[in-house]
């Protein structure tokens, strides 16, 4: 689980092509502290346990899966990536909730400033956009996000400097792919309400409320 406040730009030094599989190989420093193989870590929103590690990098396997799903096929050795270890119940939650489970891809199909603002706009498939909700969170490529406009085709999202300083958001440009994790709750609360606890399909209708009291 991740908060989705990056802790560290990292480089990749290596993507290793198995078939359809990849082994990724990260340089990197302050997300070492305290890491050892086994752990989580969060590269570009992505969900990785750490298979290898040494001095200034670490290493992850990576299943097809993942790699269909997310924009990890686009990236390249010596491309900059957003880095954060596994959330510990001791701190602070400063996002929100991040399982680093990518449920898409997007695309910058709109940049531009407003003051010291940098406004994103990310166009997106359906199945995305179905979770988006205005003023909501969102994750892009693993940084913790609000939601400030959506409509049938896209979302935009608002960057504060340090967003822009500390990740690699701030060199986005028109045309970049992104990874988008949805909100997860949406998600529960969607399935939780399509298939009731008696198994029969349904939603949120006039009969169920009045069945259940709530008018």
């Amino acid at each position: 689980m991740f908060t989705g406040i990056v802790e560290e730009i990292g480089t990749i030094r290596e993507i290793a092509r198995r078939g359809a599989s990849v082994r990724l190989s990260v340089a990197c420093s302050k997300v070492l502290d305290g890491t050892k193989p086994g752990d989580s870590i969060c590269v570009n929103g992505i969900c990785f346990t750490v298979s290898g590690m040494g001095q200034g990098w670490f290493a992850a396997d990576v299943m097809p899966e993942t790699v269909r799903r997310t924009g990890l096929a686009a990236l390249a050795a010596n491309d900059r990536v957003n880095l954060e270890r596994a959330l510990r119940p001791s701190d602070r939650l400063g996002g929100h909730i991040v399982s680093g489970h990518i449920d898409g891809t997007g695309t910058v199909t709109g940049r531009s400033r407003e003051d010291d603002a940098v406004w994103l706009t990310i166009t997106a498939p359906d199945e995305v956009l179905r979770y988006i909700v205005h003023k909501g969170s969102v994750a892009l490529d693993g940084t913790s996000l609000t939601v400030a406009r959506v409509d049938s085709r896209s979302f935009a999202v608002s960057l504060v400097p340090t967003t822009t300083g500390k990740t690699t958001l701030g060199e986005r440009r028109t045309g970049d792919m992104v990874n988008i994790e949805c909100d997860v709750i949406g998600k529960y609360v969607e399935k939780l309400l399509d298939r009731r606890h008696d198994g029969a399909k349904g939603g949120v209708t006039m009969e169920m409320l009045e069945n259940n009291g709530f008018v």
